[in-house]
């Protein structure tokens, strides 16, 4: 079975959201192994420089980096990624599957961004969009793509 692993930054905590996740994870179960990993967001002052930044972006760089799955195909969500529609992604995940790989791994970074390095050792970049989202509602976003993504490709109704 293929296994999807979604990488945040962050935790969630509203319960709207842990109750949204939760609905979305239990119905992504029926067609993948699937689990989600929470990193912790490095603690940045309240107006954090440039440097201070991208020391933080460094730092969650290698953790990230450690937590990728050996394998997967890597996936980074990140505005000036490519934009697809829902069919596109499904139809990006089934050659995923059938290139090999057994695994893909999907990445929401922090507030502040993610690192260049972690970008570049990414198989693929998504974007979600010109607008921005709240990283909580991202989650929810990406895990209700990845579940129409595959019942696009099992041919459900879901998808209209």
């Amino acid at each position: 079975m293929f296994e999807i692993t979604l990488l945040t930054v962050g935790k969630l905590k509203e319960k709207f959201y842990l109750s949204a996740a939760a609905e979305y994870e239990k119905r992504l179960k029926a067609y993948c192994r699937f689990t989600i990993v929470e990193l912790p967001e490095t603690r940045l002052p309240e107006d954090p420089s440039p440097g201070e930044i991208s020391a933080g972006l460094e730092k969650e760089a290698a953790l990230i980096l450690s937590k990728i799955p050996k394998n997967a195909w890597f996936c980074v969500l990140t505005p000036e990624g490519k934009i697809l529609s829902s069919e596109a992604f499904a139809q990006k995940l089934s050659q995923v599957k059938v290139s090999g790989k057994s695994a893909a791994c999907f990445l929401i970074g922090s507030s502040f961004g993610i690192a260049p390095q972690v970008k570049s050792a990414a198989d693929f970049q998504l974007s979600m969009g010109a607008m921005t989202f709240p990283h909580h509602l991202a989650r929810i976003m990406v895990l209700e793509q990845l579940y129409r993504s595959e019942a696009i490709q099992a041919g459900s109704k879901y998808h209209k």
